[in-house]
């Protein structure tokens, strides 16, 4: 079998390279610690290349192993009325992935970088360039510690399902409007045998409550989260558990339930921890004084030849301190007034209230294709920004779905969706006009990954 060596990294002429080529060289040097000690060269091999799941590089002795992969979807998007209100169309690379993750010292040590560079450009904190960015341990064989950037596990069962194995088009509402998405901190999961197959999952985590990684000063207090997920008929085929529709055909039922609750003591966004200084108040002594902000979600996964269940229920509340004299506007100055009174005013900017969400779907074995169905059910609270006319107060949201695979990873797809969404009373569609009546959302997307 031919083999390569990681000293042709460093050997090649000088050039310029992106910051992500020089992490990933870096991140080579200390998986591969026969180069990095400077002993004798030890031969790294192609161990494999499948389509959809990447290249994967292994030393002979299978200690220690490198995988990159990629993907790029890109999605259009079109928005329809009944009324005169003018329809709208949307084109755009939706992601450009690119994520280099590996083992060491025989899985004890696990790494993982992901990057999208169609948000490269973005100025928006929750959508820039490094995504996943953490190192795993594991002290023990049943307990793993992570420590960096990492998916919120206290998001909804379907933010742990990677975004090139979706099973519809896009994630559903519910996910938009309650999930944080990433966050940087320490997290401790534990893997436990409970009777002869059904396995236990723990995990508790703290983190800054403030999003992904940015330059800026980081506010508010920490965030407090807890899971517990359990597998009754065993675990889940080719790490099915964190992937939407059921490909492999599970040959015997699979079935992940789960639930967590989370606290952030501190939050100055929308949703508890997607962003960081987005929504900022003061005391009398101008002292930064922020709500809290709690979450608490119950979702089941259920695959079997083919069919595909998810349903998830999420609850949101905030407590808003006493003590708020001041709102930070946009320019940084200092106000007093608070429409309706400070409490209503502070939970009126957040994401507050319940949801549901209930998903479907069916792959047919030898076309490889698969056709679903989702229902999402949004209940606001009161004072919350689920109300807002512009960009939410579509409640309840019915779904269908098709996709059409080339393999069973994923390599290429073509997917399509139409929703029903129903409006509330002055909605606005993307001009800012009021409409009545649906609005009728048509999106598909093709994918293409190596």
């Amino acid at each position: 079998m031919k083999t390569l060596t990681i000293l042709s990294l460093f050997t090649a002429p000088a050039r310029t390279l992106h910051p992500v080529a020089c992490l990933s060289c870096l991140l080579a040097f200390f998986v591969f610690p026969g180069v990095a000690s400077g002993q004798q060269e030890e031969a790294v091999r192609l161990d494999k290349y499948t389509p959809g799941e990447g290249i994967t590089l292994s030393s002979p002795a299978g200690n220690y192993s490198m995988n990159l992969r990629g993907y790029v979807q890109l999605q259009s998007d079109s928005r329809f009325y009944t009324n005169d209100n003018d329809d709208s169309h949307r084109f755009r690379v939706r992601r450009a992935r690119l994520r280099l993750s590996g083992r060491l010292l025989d899985g004890q040590v696990n790494y993982r970088l992901t990057t999208d560079f169609s948000e490269s450009l973005s100025s928006d904190e929750a959508n820039s360039l490094l995504h996943d960015a953490f190192i795993s341990y594991k002290p023990a064989s049943t307990i793993t510690v992570t420590v960096g950037q990492a998916p919120a596990s206290t998001d909804s069962r379907e933010m742990s399902i990677s975004s090139n194995t979706l099973a519809f088009t896009d994630r559903s509402k519910l996910s938009s409007a309650f999930s944080t998405i990433r966050e940087v901190g320490v997290s401790v999961e534990g893997d436990f045998r409970v009777g002869p197959r059904a396995v236990l999952r723990p995990e508790l985590s703290v983190t800054d409550g403030d999003g992904s990684i940015t330059l800026s000063r980081r506010l508010g207090g920490l965030k407090y989260g807890a899971r517990v997920n359990f597998l009754p008929f065993g675990r889940f085929r080719q790490f099915g558990e964190f992937s939407g529709t059921d490909l492999v055909r599970e040959y015997a039922p699979r079935l992940s339930v789960g639930a967590a609750v989370s606290y952030n003591d501190g939050a100055s966004d929308r949703r508890g921890g997607r962003t960081s200084g987005d929504i900022l108040y003061m005391d009398a002594e101008q002292r930064y004084s922020l709500p809290g902000y709690g979450k608490f979600v119950a979702d089941f996964l259920f695959k079997y030849r083919g069919l595909y269940l998810l349903g998830e229920y999420a609850r949101t509340w905030a407590d808003v301190p006493g003590d708020i004299a001041y709102r930070v506007r946009e320019d940084g100055s200092l106000a007093t007034t608070f429409d309706g009174g400070v409490d209503a005013y502070v939970k009126g900017r957040m994401m507050l209230g319940s949801g549901i969400n209930i998903e479907a779907s069916y792959l047919f074995p030898r076309l490889l294709a698969s056709a679903g169905a989702r229902f999402t059910r949004l209940f606001p609270d009161e004072h919350s920004y689920l109300n807002n006319t512009l960009y939410y107060n579509r409640n309840t949201v019915y779904e269908l779905s098709a996709a059409k695979y080339t393999s069973r990873s994923h390599a290429v797809k073509l997917q399509a969706s139409v929703a029903r969404v129903a409006a509330g009373e002055g909605n606005r569609d993307v001009a800012g006009n009021v409409f009545t009546g649906p609005e009728i959302l048509f999106q598909c997307l093709l994918q293409v990954s190596f």
